[in-house]
């Protein structure tokens, strides 16, 4: 495809996502929800895809940011708006300081030692809150109701949530076009060796790490919100559903990858909402099986399958005959 179809279809595209909430608004709630999927796995990969660290514990930052900016909201007796854009700002920025402290410690840990202790982290945070009676321990928490007209509600949080996804989208993609992508690959393919060539590994990992808060504390303020209620377990510190989902949509979509995650994203939200619609009482049933399929069939994701079996897509030169004698290899018993 030449440089000017692009260019319609990169138009096209920007006006199918700006014209969505207006065309079918029935369904803006659903793409809003769509955007915060693509923000999980988006900032999941960070760790997880282009440094090889897999970690569960990602939902400790979003829970963060959704405590704290509702009781920003709540307490500062300001605007809405002003409040609730004071209170995003102080959540992303306590849950960058979470990242460094607590980078500059468990990161020193490796393989299933560091995926163990995030695992523990996202649970300590639910357990936290839930036990913490100025954040409404377990009853969990209100934040003050959006101000606006109907209908305008869910507007603001589908575009919010719209620039957050384009924001993070290009952020990653000058950060891995440069040295910090470098470094952070050398560390997943071999951080022994890239330590001894005199690679501040522990430095990188802990940056990783406080992009990846950065943007999922900024997600938890907005998603709260547009919940309307915090619960400790279920919403903040969802380990169980948001925490598992950013790490599946990255995988289905091709982890270490830019668009891997927000291809994974969108058919796993699309799939999960048509299982809700037209499987209710066996939802979580074919959200298991979908789990599967995903683990046995796509190890690599999608766009590692077809990167492997369609490498002239991606611009990869293959000489038919070396290719013909490979898989000759293969077939031998």
């Amino acid at each position: 495809m030449n440089r000017q179809g692009m260019l319609i279809l990169a138009v096209l595209g920007v006006g199918a996502v700006i014209g969505a909430p207006f065309a079918i608004p029935a369904f803006i709630t659903q793409l809003s929800f769509l955007w915060l999927m693509v923000l999980f796995a988006l900032t999941w990969d960070i760790m997880g895809g282009q440094m090889g660290y897999n970690s569960f514990g990602n939902i400790f930052f979003f829970g963060i940011g959704a405590y704290v900016c509702a009781v920003i909201q709540r307490d500062a007796g300001l605007d809405w708006h002003v409040a609730f854009f004071i209170g995003m700002a102080a959540a992303a920025a306590l849950g960058v300081i979470a990242a460094a402290i607590l980078g500059s410690g468990m990161l020193g840990l490796r393989g299933q030692y560091f995926a163990i202790a995030t695992l523990g982290l996202g649970i300590a945070g639910g357990e936290i809150a839930s036990g913490w009676d100025y954040i409404g321990a377990g009853s969990g928490l209100v934040p003050p109701l959006y101000p606006g007209a109907l209908g305008a509600r869910e507007m603001f949080f589908y575009f919010l949530f719209l620039v957050l996804a384009i924001i993070c989208f290009f952020t990653l993609r000058r950060l891995y076009s440069g040295r910090f992508g470098l470094a952070i690959n050398a560390i997943r393919d071999d951080e022994d060796k890239a330590e001894s060539m005199g690679l501040h590994t522990t430095r990188y990992k802990t940056i990783a790490w406080c992009v990846s808060a950065f943007f999922l504390a900024m997600a938890g303020a907005g998603a709260g919100n547009m919940i309307g209620f915090i619960d400790p377990r279920d919403v903040a510190f969802a380990g169980l559903t948001f925490g598992v989902w950013m790490v599946l949509m990255a995988i289905l979509g091709g982890k270490g990858t830019l668009w891997g995650p927000v291809l994974g994203a969108a058919i796993f939200h699309i799939t999960q909402e048509l299982f809700w619609t037209y499987l209710l009482g066996w939802q979580r049933v074919a959200l298991g099986l979908l789990i599967v399929v995903i683990v046995v069939f796509f190890p690599t994701g999608i766009l590692g399958w077809v990167r492997e079996h369609y490498p002239e897509k991606f611009g990869q030169a293959v000489d038919a005959e070396a290719q013909g004698a490979a898989m000759g290899e293969k077939a031998e018993p």
